[in-house]
């Protein structure tokens, strides 16, 4: 038998696999249409249990306290004084810039201030017995003077406060997530990241609730998350924050909720910032009541219905709380119904 596919094979070259799709694809054909013709359906069995209706939101792991520290002036960095990894205090020394070249340039700044001071003072004491014939020639050396003073004055007010934030300080207690200069010597730009701090017991997970569905959601409420990293593991959460105001920059009117996970669900896993999943918050829950799987509830101009005993047999159903994989059937039918898709 082989051999003879084998022969075959040869003889026709290339239309031989194209003849043999287009019979595979026959024999499928047949066997889907003749199964469709004999009525084969699809049934389930009424039972009872827990019914619940969700609102499922998409969402991401964020923190309340979390932040990336930056120099505000270029410099070389003279100490590094944690490491990737390390727990700090509130208040501790973290990162510092030489201070050499910052000094030197606050120190010009007040002796600029200076100079421009005394011009300044000496303009108004020109002028001090002249208020009403003051000349123009008068008030426009005046002006120039005193502009030329505050100008020096904010030079020397900017000049202290790179000096003062050469020392970079961890604004809450929490984690060193990310040190990217780890080595003193490295000349630095404003714009880069120094140290990255992180309080884990502060990690909530945020969604966004569009006007329809925000109406659902309330402080305290309870809800379920399922992180995309963890599928097979449940966290618990309680929200902690529902937004008055929409979200700036978003389409659509869109509103900011917060969920709390637990304590222990954030030490067990400890979800990482940014980390995905949905979030399952439960609007209305009832136990012990008839359902069906939402397929199997129909509907026409006349309401619902469903099929009992065979595809035509309509029966009207009403019907209560609507789940994602269960429909409360309140009457019309009892435990143990065979229901036909």
């Amino acid at each position: 038998m082989i051999g003879k596919i084998k022969n075959l094979k040869r003889k026709l070259g290339k239309w031989f696999w194209v003849i043999l799709v287009v019979v595979t694809l026959g024999i499928g054909g047949f066997f889907y249409f003749n199964n469709k013709a004999k009525g084969v359906s699809v049934t389930t069995t009424v039972q009872k249990g827990e019914v619940k209706e969700e609102l499922v939101l998409t969402g991401s792991v964020e923190a309340d306290k979390h932040a990336k520290l930056y120099f505000p002036t270029a410099g070389k960095i003279a100490g590094v004084y944690v490491k990737e990894g390390d727990w700090v205090k509130k208040g501790r020394a973290l990162i510092s810039l030489d201070q050499t070249a910052l000094n030197t340039v606050y120190q010009q700044a007040l002796n600029n201030y200076r100079n421009y001071q005394a011009a300044a003072e000496n303009a108004l004491d020109i002028v001090k017995d002249h208020s009403k014939d003051e000349t123009f020639a008068q008030k426009a050396t005046r002006t120039a003077a005193e502009v030329a003073r505050d100008n020096a004055y904010d030079a020397v007010t900017a000049a202290k406060y790179n000096l003062d934030n050469s020392i970079l300080f961890a604004p809450f207690g929490g984690l060193i997530t990310s040190l990217p200069f780890s080595s003193p010597g490295v000349n630095v730009g404003y714009t880069d990241l120094q140290v990255e701090i992180l309080d884990p017991a502060s990690i909530y997970f945020e969604v966004e609730a569009d006007q329809s569905e925000v109406i659902n959601i309330k402080e305290k409420q309870n809800v379920v998350i399922v992180l995309d990293s963890y599928k097979s593991r449940e966290l618990s959460g309680t929200v902690s924050f529902v937004g008055f105001t929409p979200k700036p920059g978003e389409t659509g009117t869109i509103y900011k909720v917060k969920v709390q996970l637990t304590n222990s669900e954030v030490e067990n896993i400890l979800p990482r910032i940014g980390m995905t999943g949905d979030a399952n918050f439960v609007l209305s829950q009832k136990e012990d009541v008839l359902y069906a799987p939402p397929k199997f509830i129909h509907s026409d101009k006349d309401g619902k219905y469903v099929n009992i005993g065979g595809k035509n047999n309509k029966v009207r159903v009403t019907i209560g709380i609507e789940g994602e994989e269960r429909v409360e059937i309140v009457s019309g039918i009892k435990e143990g119904d065979i229901l036909y898709d």
